[in-house]
């Protein structure tokens, strides 16, 4: 069997997406201010366990009004992993604070909490956590030094829709929680993100934020506030409400594909698979990596599979070795071993959840 072309991600589209996509149509309802806004932030806060929801654009304009929407501003410090997007460093900085970097640990590839403590001082205000590609963050150590130190937490669940932390959703331990809904989440609206919280304070300053902070009750056009317009759309939402009634069959499809994957490969050498499980969850295999013991060897790898029509996607980079943050002055002389090894050594390989049984058995193949 030959194919031409396996792209790294493909969505899955086989609920009531073109059903609502049509009442909006119908309707006229395509802007901001159409009924499946509402129906899509209360049911997915419900199905996550949170009192609120507020829809966004994306998942880094979430970050952008999480971190406002808490206070932290010019000389706080926010402890957050370098193995990450860059999103979360960025509204980090973008509100003038500073990110305190911590390595990755070398199983879960996720920030070592055990690293955590000793970058803490008496600037810093919160702990940003990103939950990393498959397995949460061990969030019981994450909630005790945020406890201790009267820290806030801002849990980034972008990557984990469904996943669980010791039976409990991720995205309902923080202060406040976000999501994303790109294309290769278990949910999608194409673009979009959420944002969840339980305080009813929070809850209204996000609605501000994200609509160019209008007050609800105040005068149109004047603004006591800087916010931005990080709306979704009805659509979108209409999308993404269609997608929630079908996570459950996305997230055993997600399993099954990091399952196969995980059989298939588990003889070859010089690799590191994911971790299927930790003593708080079962990976969700949002995405299936691989860490190779050398860079060139990656290298040679992704090369192979690029020429046989094999999408990849290489790992994140490292904050600390992001050339702008460089350029801005910070993390000056930073090393951090594990996760420099990641994003040298790391790829993934295709899993979005329209990818076909066969298709997977043929990257094995060729793989091997």
């Amino acid at each position: 069997m030959f194919y031409s072309m396996i792209p790294v991600n493909s969505p899955l589209l086989s609920g009531n997406e073109k059903i609502y996509l049509n009442e909006c149509i119908d309707t006229g309802w395509i802007s901001s201010e159409g009924p499946f806004i509402n129906k899509f932030e209360t049911s997915f806060a419900s199905y996550i366990g949170r009192e609120y929801g507020v829809a966004v654009s994306n998942g880094s304009a979430a970050l952008d009004i999480a971190v406002k929407a808490l206070g932290i501003s010019v000389g706080d410090e926010v402890i957050v992993p370098t193995f990450t997007i860059i999103s979360p460093i960025q509204s980090i900085i973008s509100a003038g604070a500073i990110p305190v970097l911590v390595d990755s640990d070398p199983l879960t590839w996720n920030i070592d909490v055990n690293q955590i403590e000793s970058k803490i001082t008496s600037r810093t205000k919160a702990i940003l956590v990103v939950h990393i590609y498959g397995l949460p963050v061990d969030m019981d150590s994450i909630i005790e030094l945020c406890n201790t130190y009267n820290l806030l937490l801002i849990e980034d669940a972008a990557e984990m829709h469904g996943q669980t932390y010791n039976g409990v959703k991720c995205g309902s331990f923080g202060d406040i929680s976000i999501f994303s809904f790109y294309p290769n989440k278990m949910i999608t609206t194409g673009e979009g993100g959420m944002i969840l919280m339980n305080a009813e304070e929070l809850y209204q300053k996000c609605q501000k934020l994200r609509n160019l902070a209008f007050e609800p009750n105040g005068r149109r056009f004047v603004h006591e506030d800087i916010g931005w317009n990080y709306r979704m759309t009805n659509m979108q939402a209409a999308l993404g409400l269609a997608q929630l009634e079908k996570i459950e069959f996305h997230i055993k499809r997600k399993r099954e594909i990091g399952s196969m994957y995980a059989d298939g490969l588990k003889n070859i050498k010089n690799v590191q698979l994911p971790l299927p499980e930790t003593g708080y969850a079962t990976n969700i295999y949002w995405v299936f990596g691989l860490v190779f013991d050398t860079e060139k060897a990656k290298i040679e790898i992704v090369e192979h599979l690029t020429s046989l029509g094999i999408g990849t996607r290489p790992f994140f980079w490292c904050m600390h070795e992001q050339p702008i943050f460089k350029r801005m002055g910070f993390f000056q002389n930073q090393s951090y071993p594990i996760a420099e090894k990641l994003a040298r050594n790391g790829f993934y390989l295709p899993c979005g959840l329209g990818i076909t049984n066969d298709q997977i058995n043929y990257v094995i193949s060729k793989l091997i």
